[in-house]
């Protein structure tokens, strides 16, 4: 597991984002450093293109454009940065948003600084983070986790791959298949699993056991 997390945060609470730079090198043996941050959903896709972070820390509710808006321009920005999403607001509606623009997780800013180190790692390793209202809101959408439809062994084995993480390129590699392929190939699971991105794939899979 990497050991070390250059974070950039996407916030327009300065308290919120003060509390980060000082506490999360504190709690996570210096593993955890934020490098930069902007309080201006506009610019986050220029900050996370300049600074390159691991991570990507961003408040969905943020003046306009807003965090969604912020988290798809982000993700074409710089792909190989992970995003996160945050928000105070209880209802896991808004994380499945979040989600569905293109974040691989969700984090409640009610979290206290210790508890995020973990799931900051997890993330970074390419796992989906969810808390259990996020993943029930996901599973209640597809009929409560049950999922019709039968996969194939070949399915199947792109599912736990997506399920872990990896990448496309990491993925055709390991099928020995051209990226084109995988891409197309994920593309027909999502649709079968009636989800909309791999975090969502990954948890309703978890979810309903088809894993």
């Amino acid at each position: 597991m990497r050991t070390h997390m250059r974070i950039v945060v996407i916030d327009d609470h300065p308290l919120f984002v003060r509390g980060l730079e000082l506490l999360l090198p504190d709690v996570s043996d210096s593993r955890a450093t934020v490098v930069a941050s902007t309080s201006d959903a506009a610019s986050a896709a220029g900050l996370v293109r300049r600074t390159v972070p691991d991570l990507v820390l961003i408040d969905l509710h943020m003046p306009p454009p807003g965090g969604l808006r912020a988290i798809t321009a982000v993700r074409q920005a710089e792909p190989r940065s992970r995003v996160l999403a945050m928000s105070g607001d209880a209802d896991p509606a808004a994380a499945v948003e979040a989600l569905r623009a293109g974040a691989e997780g969700f984090l409640p800013k009610s979290s206290e600084p210790g508890d995020l180190v973990h799931p900051l790692l997890a993330a970074l390793e390419g796992w989906a983070v969810l808390p259990g209202s996020v993943l029930a809101a996901l599973t209640a959408e597809a009929g409560g986790g049950r999922i019709e439809v039968r996969l194939n062994d070949d399915e199947r084995d792109l599912l736990r791959m997506i399920a872990a993480g990896l990448s496309t390129l990491e993925i055709a590699a390991r099928l020995h298949l051209s990226e084109r392929t995988v891409k197309r190939q994920t593309a027909t699971l999502l649709r079968r699993l009636r989800v909309s991105s791999r975090t969502e794939a990954a948890a309703l899979a978890g979810s309903a056991g088809l894993l």
